[in-house]
């Protein structure tokens, strides 16, 4: 989740030299950070350092990432003119330097690399509201209003997610994550009928022989809808309870979660703690992927990682050893 970021001096260092743009855009500083990240760290798997929003930036609506406000669409879809309007490419042929950062960061790795979009109705929340939102009152007055415009939006935005999928998975990423940040602004209603037939389009149309995880953000209510809509792994963050929330998903399926990013700003032995909770609860049960519930905050002393990725490590291996 995020491993490489501005908590890290490593990252820091690289970023002084590129604005954020041009640092995903530069395939062997990209590659760098990824590959730094997992050196420093000591996990299992790597995260290809991009953005969730890149494959926007084609469409040109003007994507900009203010140092103060983060990302920012300057020319927002709010209308069904609005989506008549987005040119009908196929945006992730328009992101070579992904790819690229992809194979440098593959040839450089020891452990498997996750490659990574935005899922379609986080995508599409950003092109309508313009940026970060409390109460996503744009995108939901467009679906709404204009349902007929906001699925086409929606299936032009799947087109391009599985084609910027599969790219990556092409140049080498071993598995694959797709970040819905914002879906849970949603009632269980409104994802069935919005969202829903849109993300069961998009697992379906990726490689069935590399691994998927569907991760989103205040999905409790929403979690069997995140199984019917697919992928291997089901992302829980850490506001549901870990078995309860398998239970729910099926323990056929893998799960990915779930302590909260913050406690990574308390004390050791409180951080040491809660890992210890999400581990018992898991029980060692096949498919539970330990992970944060979301990305790492920008004020993380990158010790407290490296001492949760060690307890995990140590707590994983003293189990198999008694069981």
């Amino acid at each position: 989740m995020r491993q490489a970021g501005r908590y890290m001096p490593e990252y820091r260092r690289v970023r002084r030299r590129y604005s954020f743009l041009e640092l995903c855009r530069t395939p062997a500083a990209a590659a760098e950070v990824t590959v730094t990240a997992v050196d420093r760290l000591g996990v299992d798997a790597a995260i290809l350092f991009a953005d969730i929003l890149l494959l926007l930036e084609p469409l040109g609506v003007g994507l900009e990432y203010s140092r103060n406000e983060g990302p920012v669409i300057h020319r927002p879809v709010r209308t069904p003119q609005d989506v008549g309007r987005l040119p009908r490419i196929d945006a992730a042929a328009e992101l070579p330097y992904v790819y690229e950062a992809v194979r440098l960061s593959q040839a450089n790795l020891r452990v498997p690399l996750i490659g990574f979009s935005g899922a379609p109705f986080t995508l599409a929340s950003y092109l309508v509201e313009g940026g970060g939102s409390r109460h996503y009152l744009h995108t939901k007055t467009l679906m709404y209003r204009a349902p007929r415009a906001w699925h086409e939006l929606m299936s032009f935005l799947v087109d391009n997610v599985i084609s910027y999928l599969r790219r990556q998975i092409e140049a080498g990423a071993q598995a694959v994550q797709v970040f819905d940040s914002w879906v849970g602004c949603l009632s269980p209603y409104d994802y069935r009928q919005f969202v829903l037939p849109h993300m069961k389009r998009l697992f379906e149309n990726l490689p069935g022989q590399v691994p998927t995880i569907h991760f989103g953000t205040g999905t409790a209510g929403l979690l069997e809808m995140l199984r019917e809509g697919g992928g291997t792994v089901i992302g829980l963050d850490w506001r549901v309870d870990l078995i309860q929330g398998w239970q729910r998903v099926g323990f056929d399926r893998a799960i990915q979660g779930n302590l909260d990013p913050a406690a990574l700003l308390g004390p050791r032995d409180l951080l040491l703690e809660q890992a210890r909770a999400v581990l018992e609860k898991a029980a060692g049960h096949p498919g539970h992927i330990f992970n944060l519930g979301h990305g790492i905050l920008p004020q993380t002393p990158v010790d407290q990682v490296r001492a949760l990725v060690d307890f995990v490590h140590e707590y994983s291996q003293s189990s198999r050893a008694r069981g």
